[in-house]
């Protein structure tokens, strides 16, 4: 692939320099890179779904590994794996359909008649229930391709007779399913606004006094998608320090002719009360429930279950992230620059002469995410409507399926 590896090296460096950061861009470019990837990969004669995402797993390792904290890179890269083993899956199942379905028999004029490959009545009926059983966590670790099992029974069953010719033809649908189904995942990721959005007027109702911290563009669409449904409503923006995101998101909003006050995080609890429902944005939704967002989210979450606030969350699909906030693999959250707080040049003073190495008196603590529990959550509002926090779980498991956990354990191996 001496035209991809480029583009890998190329977007791993801007992981790495932080170049692309939010979810949205870096679920896009990396559901873009694979679907490039995809197209250039040479498939082989055997096992091209299992080679296939051994090179997606591959190249998934360096992105995953360039920033762990952009957790949207893993989920795209789990959704591709699922994509491949599903479309595998659908190939092969309308393979068999040309094969007949052999019991033990003395008739001799029945074996006589039926010269297509056969498969034994056990193996279509295994191969049935894989294909069709819902997925659980025992399925999802015992998974086995369903493939690899049907086309070694094809194979001995089967005639050797124009075979090369099938599997040549399986081989470039396959790869061609692949392509379009992650295209058809980065039409998601591009649409998800729009599909959240038409949810509002549903939430949003007359007069009411909405709460949202720092700046979210899901949340911001979501706000204008009720005002053009003439739903007359006040916003109250926290700033979201310390780099002010609720400034920007205020003036948007004023723009758009919805009435806003700009509030301090510190305010949250005193404001609190005169709100209906709090709506913010998410950096990511863990396979539990729980949520990492901005720095000051679980103040916020806290200060609703205190005062019986909804706390709702909008977010896309390509945030769902089928790990747990437990996993020693996930990284949580990452230190921003001091500057941000104070100017470098206001250190001079905080530091310890007497001691060699001049170590400073004032240490300066910026993180970036907060974590909220499903417990403070009310609802989530995804692309594919609003579902409790209990309801994550199974939602994850209709986009992630066996190979997930391969990818799980890739920063840690």
């Amino acid at each position: 692939m001496p035209d991809v590896q480029p583009l890998v090296s190329d977007f791993v460096l801007k992981l790495k320099r932080r170049k692309v950061e939010g979810s949205h861009a870096v679920a896009r470019q990396t559901g873009e890179l694979l679907r490039s990837l995809v197209s250039q990969h040479r498939m082989g004669s055997t096992n091209q779904a299992a080679a296939l995402a051994d090179a997606i797993r591959a190249v998934g390792e360096h992105l995953i590994a360039a920033n762990p904290i952009e957790l949207a890179v893993g989920n795209i890269v789990r959704r591709v794996l699922h994509i491949i083993k599903e479309e595998d899956i659908s190939s092969t199942a309308v393979g068999i359909e040309g094969l007949s379905v052999t019991a033990v028999s003395d008739d001799e004029y029945d074996c006589g008649n039926d010269d297509r490959p056969t498969l034994s009545a056990a193996v279509l009926a295994s191969h049935a229930r894989n294909t069709l059983r819902a997925p659980s966590l025992q399925t999802l670790l015992d998974d086995i391709p369903v493939s690899t099992a049907l086309s070694h029974s094809a194979s001995s069953a089967g005639d050797s007779d124009g075979k090369a010719g099938d599997k040549s033809l399986k081989t470039r649908k396959l790869k061609h399913d692949v392509i379009a189904a992650i295209g058809d995942l980065i039409e998601e990721i591009d649409t998800c606004y729009d599909q959240i959005s038409e949810q509002a007027v549903e939430l949003i109702h007359q007069n009411e006094v909405i709460l949202t911290l720092g700046r979210s563009r899901t949340v911001k669409e979501f706000l204008y998608a009720a005002k053009e449904k003439k739903r007359s409503f006040r916003v109250f923006v926290a700033e979201g320090a310390p780099r002010y995101q609720g400034h920007v998101l205020a003036k948007e909003l004023v723009e758009k002719g919805i009435q806003t006050t700009v509030i301090t995080d510190s305010a949250v609890f005193a404001m609190i009360s005169r709100v209906n429902m709090v709506i913010v944005g998410a950096h990511a939704i863990m396979a539990n429930g729980g949520v990492i967002a901005p720095i000051g989210m679980n103040m916020v979450a806290l200060a609703t279950q205190r005062h019986a606030v909804p706390f709702v969350v909008v977010a896309g699909s390509h945030k769902l992230c089928p790990l747990y906030p437990h996993n020693p693999e996930v990284l949580l959250n990452e230190l921003k620059s001091p500057s941000d707080l104070l100017d470098f040049g206001e250190f001079s003073n905080c530091m310890n002469f007497s001691t060699q190495d001049g170590t400073p008196l004032l240490n300066v603590v910026n993180p970036t995410f907060d974590y909220v529990p499903p417990k403070l959550v009310s609802l989530f509002v995804t692309d594919t409507g609003g579902h409790s926090p209990s309801y994550i779980y199974r939602l994850i498991s209709e986009y992630y399926s066996a190979d997930d956990l391969v990818v799980r354990r890739m920063s840690t191996s």
